[in-house]
């Protein structure tokens, strides 16, 4: 499923393609993907202008002319493609949505497995949408440091790795970039959340932010079906120093150590036993 770097990345490449211009036709090819689509969706989109292109989390945000915001969740094969006038591009069996922008330019919503969402938000504000309401703080937000970590993490029993999967405790992490940040801030997978202390929580907010926007700058990571919005891949994994590494040496220079992979609430945890060391 793709993370918060591969969403951003998505958001950053459809923005000039999509802000400031007018949806002038709509072809839903399907009556929905994990859930059907709003009432009238075809309508309600047509004719109204792009105002920006937003992220929160996993999700992508449009708000649009008409007052209502355009929500989209890529779910695990979700991707965008855009063909601009006057290419000759044939829909395949999985382009679901495609949006004709003024001027010529299409853009395709393909999804394989078909467990993405795209929603309408009337609401003024989209965060009251059930799908946005109960989400943690941006971990790449001003505010978003160990004193905040130590907060959302007080009291909590569960595994580090459950706890920074929340999306309710923190927005927008997924499994691979939750590996590799315990692995920069020397955390075992498996340590309390209740138990790291106000040091370690900052260690730990700074390895998170500094992952994530290595993989933003890398234009995210892909395993298998992600892709940019301008068909290109990732290239973040060529930079995982424990994900998918099981087996291997510890690139910690002096480690010596081999690392490991242990499955959590049915997710692969991957880490070094000597650098990481369970808590006590």
């Amino acid at each position: 499923m793709p993370e918060l770097p591969e969403v951003e990345t998505i958001r950053r490449g459809l923005a000039p393609v999509l802000s400031g211009r007018r949806i002038t036709g709509v072809e839903l090819r399907r009556e929905g993907l994990r859930r059907p689509f709003p009432p009238h969706m075809a309508a309600r989109l047509t004719g109204a202008g792009i105002l920006g292109l937003e992220r929160r989390a996993k999700y992508l945000l449009a708000p649009l002319s008409s007052g209502e915001t355009l929500l989209v969740h890529l779910g695990m094969t979700g991707r965008f493609s855009v063909v601009q006038r006057g290419a000759n591009a044939v829909p395949g069996p999985h382009d679901h949505v495609i949006l004709t922008l003024d001027g010529g330019t299409r853009v395709f919503f393909n999804d394989a497995r078909r467990f993405g969402v795209m929603d309408l938000v009337p609401e003024a504000q989209p965060g009251a949408h059930p799908l946005l309401a109960g989400l943690g703080p941006e971990p790449l937000g001003p505010d978003f440091d160990g004193v905040l970590l130590a907060a959302r993490l007080a009291g909590r029993r569960m595994p580090i790795k459950a706890a920074l999967l929340d999306q309710r405790i923190v927005a927008g992490l997924g499994n691979i970039y939750v590996c590799e940040a315990l692995f920069r801030a020397r955390l075992h997978p498996t340590t309390p959340a209740c138990a790291i202390d106000t040091a370690a929580c900052a260690r730990l907010a700074r390895a998170i932010r500094a992952v994530l926007k290595a993989a933003i700058a890398a234009g995210g990571s892909t395993l298998r079906d992600y892709r940019q919005a301008g068909g290109e891949s990732g290239y973040f994994q060529h930079e995982f120093r424990v994900y998918g590494h099981a087996g291997e040496r510890c690139p910690t220079r002096g480690c010596g150590g081999e690392i490991a992979r242990i499955v959590q609430s049915g997710r692969s945890s991957f880490f070094c036993p000597r650098c990481q060391p369970p808590a006590p």
